[in-house]
């Protein structure tokens, strides 16, 4: 439906209009009569013209400006057409089919948050219209609000169980999550309700071919869509990859991707997979990330070449389709290192030792917030340290990977070890878990999580070539991950590329000016590695600034007062 005329109310001002016509009717009510009917006979520019009229000489009749709104979408001319719809809506907020018809124009043009507002209206009024629900869904998805996407769509399913469209919107939403089963049922349900649907049926042969791994379930439906008649504008092109597909299955079997098997020792369970376990390292200790899903894959769009996709938000789970279960990466949770070291004695450790008793502040300073002056044994060892050679001149400089993002990959057999790294963590068998995060990062290396995991704990079992490589090929794949560069430029310091990891921190500080872990982190680095105070001081004061009560303040106020400027 290209547009909705008016509601009841226009209806009865127009049959008004029927019983004065044969009589003297004024100009405004006749024009808009007129192009009524020039509008019902398909001479859209006709009654474009009367509705011109109309408008006018009756410049505050809603149901006159969506008319003329109407007329001038159906004769190609949209910008105009929207001004008529706002006229409308100016004029009358309740008139519930310029809010559609004004929808429908901005999603065409791609203004999916217009279009979703006045959708969103539209079906406050009209709660049992389908047409209203499926347009809003669609609004929805290219906006990114999947959540609310896939209400509109279930409400479809509630009015028109038997709905394509709504199935096929779900199975579009449920491939950028990376629930690619999922994703294939609803597409299969909207073939099932409309076989010769033809976005379900090319966007089920794609997802078996690209994604299940099943090119010869992709090959019967990329047929059944070759078959439909009159033949899509890309048929050729599909028809090639359909030719190529078929040849290459007679040719060598499918491979199929298995997973290794599992080390000495591992116990399998068949119960839920396990929350993932957080993999801290030596201190500080580095972050992982937040709760997020698998990457994202582009999603086919409706009448788009087979290998031509568009990205559509990720979405969540719906209740229209039964879906299999999916393994997915949780957020991580901390647990304790496998052989912890001996206590040091932290900050001052590092800084003083072995001076620590004699340079700590006293605590009745520590209770009144004040910093002391330095006493004579802190200048003695002041003293000491200024005839102390300097740092080195130069450290081993890091050779950079800089690889570029990875393609995705079998995500399916990656989930798998993923799930098995997580059991080999809870039996604190650190070896086994990295075996097989290493794995779940080679099965998919476009997959953040598992090379972010993988380089996690090879960092913490201190293989920094290896947690080196893998932080490089994670944060290609989210350069703006503040955690993924934190943690690589803990382990460049301690693998000993310090101008490295200074060069990192740095770049964290640039992007995040209040980021308190890379304040500290960098002046800690300067201060103990690097032996130079001055730059040092900045980012305590900074840490200080930001959160006057950090466990390391005293500790930071002490230093200042020990290192004036």
């Amino acid at each position: 439906m290209l547009a909705k005329i008016n509601s009841l109310r226009v209806a009865l001002f127009l049959a008004v209009l029927v019983l004065v016509a044969g009589g003297c009717t004024p100009a405004g009510p006749r024009a808009l009569l007129a192009g009524k009917k020039y509008l019902d006979a398909g001479d859209d520019a006709a009654a474009a013209a009367q509705f011109q009229i109309a408008t006018t000489l009756l410049v505050t009749n809603a149901g006159a400006w969506n008319y003329y709104g109407v007329a001038l979408q159906r004769t190609g001319q949209p910008a105009d057409a929207a001004h008529a719809y706002q006229m409308a809506l100016k004029y009358d907020r309740d008139l519930v089919e310029a809010h559609f018809n004004l929808g429908s124009l901005w999603l065409e043009q791609g203004k999916a948050d217009g279009a979703a507002a006045e959708f969103t209206a539209y079906t406050l009024h009209r709660p049992n219209d389908v047409e209203g629900w499926r347009k809003l869904g669609a609004a929805q998805l290219k906006l990114g609000q999947t959540i609310p996407a896939e209400r509109s769509f279930s409400s479809v399913l509630t009015l028109k169980k038997e709905d394509a469209e709504a199935y096929h919107g779900l199975g579009l939403a449920r491939v950028q999550r990376g629930k690619y089963h999922d994703a294939a049922l609803f597409f299969a349900a909207a073939v099932k309700q409309q076989p010769d649907f033809a976005p379900a049926l090319l966007d089920l042969a794609i997802v078996n071919q690209q994604y299940l791994r099943d090119p010869k379930t992709a090959l019967v439906h990329y047929r059944a869509w070759l078959a439909l008649t009159p033949r899509a504008a890309n048929w050729d092109e599909v028809n090639t990859l359909a030719n190529g597909l078929e040849q290459s299955l007679a040719a060598v079997p499918a491979p199929v991707a298995v997973a290794p098997p599992p080390p000495k020792n591992m116990v399998v369970t068949t119960a839920a997979p396990p929350v993932m376990a957080r993999v801290p390292v030596p201190v500080p200790n580095p972050v992982v990330p937040k709760t997020s899903p698998p990457p994202a894959h582009p999603v086919v769009a409706t009448n788009s070449l087979p290998m031509q996709v568009v990205t559509v938000p990720p979405a969540p789970q719906i209740v229209a389709v039964a879906p299999p279960k999916v393994i997915a990466a949780a957020a991580p949770e901390e647990i304790p290192l496998p052989e912890p070291e001996p206590k040091k004695s932290g900050f001052w450790h590092k800084l003083f030792s072995p001076e620590k008793s004699a340079t700590a502040p006293r605590p009745e300073f520590l209770e009144k917030g004040l910093t002391p002056l330095p006493s004579p044994e802190e200048t003695a060892a002041r003293a000491r340290r200024a005839a102390e050679p300097p740092a080195p001149a130069s450290f081993a400089r890091y050779q950079y990977l800089s690889p570029r993002p990875a393609a995705a990959g079998n995500h399916a057999a990656a989930a798998g070890a993923f799930t098995k790294a997580q059991l080999a963590e809870q039996a604190e068998k650190w070896l086994d878990a990295e075996q097989w995060y290493q794995q779940a990062a080679e099965f998919d290396p476009a997959w953040f999580e598992a090379q972010f995991n993988s380089a996690a704990i090879a960092h913490r079992l201190r293989n920094y070539s290896l947690a080196l490589m893998r932080y490089e090929q994670a944060l290609a794949l989210r350069p703006g991950s503040v955690d993924a560069r934190y943690n690589f430029a803990l382990a460049l310091a301690a693998a000993g590329h310090v101008p490295d990891a200074v060069t990192e921190f740095k770049k964290i500080l640039a992007a995040e000016p209040n980021e308190i872990r890379a304040h500290l982190a960098l002046a800690n680095l300067y201060a103990q590695t690097l032996k130079q105070p001055a730059a040092a001081r900045p980012h305590y004061q900074q840490v200080l600034a930001l959160d006057p009560q950090h466990p390391a303040a005293a500790d930071i106020r002490f230093w200042l007062g020990a290192n004036p400027e």
